[in-house]
């Protein structure tokens, strides 16, 4: 049987865990860069602030389109067989990243301010 101390302790349970997810959510700081890297080296750096588009790999046969619009990063284009970074997503804060493994691109957000939680917590 439920007793009421029962109810009071789940009630604070959630509580701490509702304040804590609202506390991460509006402390992220916004990035101010893109970083694009191609097994492993960096192939563009972009602003995170213009809009523009990136296609990688046309030479190659795979290819990946990196659109930046609106202040977000997203992948809209990719001929991998799974499409996880096509469906990824938009991302704009701070150490966000796509990536597709299939063709060792990664796409990440670098140089915004860091929150004011330690590195775990992001």
């Amino acid at each position: 049987m439920i007793k009421k101390n029962d109810l009071i302790l789940a009630g604070t349970v959630l509580i701490v865990a509702l304040a804590a997810v609202l506390f991460i959510t509006f402390t992220k700081k916004e990035g101010a860069e893109v970083v694009v890297t191609v097994d492993g080296e960096v192939y563009k750096t972009m602003p995170l602030d213009k809009d523009a588009a990136l296609t990688l790999g046309e030479k190659q046969g795979n290819y990946n389109v990196v659109e930046v619009k609106g202040g977000e990063v997203t992948m809209t284009e990719a001929n991998c067989r799974d499409q996880i970074c096509v469906n990824h997503k938009a991302i704009h804060y701070n150490h966000e990243s796509i990536v597709c493994l299939p063709h060792k691109v990664t796409v990440e957000i670098r140089g915004g301010e860091e929150g004011d939680i330690d590195i775990m917590a992001n």
